[in-house]
């Protein structure tokens, strides 16, 4: 099953997120299909950046998004 949710990036106490469609078995930071976005915490806008076309297509598809990831999308449109 596929799964959009947040991949962790960045260093130390500033956590960088991408938005991923990754099958639900593998790892939080493991090998992924497809970056859709990306999230970051740390500047004051806490900006998010989706590409809507991949998420829809992945919607389709039946993959389930996070409850994370769909906060952020609401957010974001």
């Amino acid at each position: 099953m596929v799964v959009l949710r947040l991949t962790r990036g960045g260093s130390k106490k500033k956590p960088f997120y991408r938005i991923v469609a990754v099958d639900s078995r593998k790892k939080r930071d493991g090998k992924f299909l497809d970056i859709l976005g990306y999230y970051n915490p740390i500047i004051k806008e806490k900006t998010v950046k989706i590409n809507m076309e991949k998420y829809n297509a992945w919607i389709e598809k039946g993959a389930q998004a996070s409850e994370t990831v769909k906060r952020l999308v609401k957010k974001a449109v």
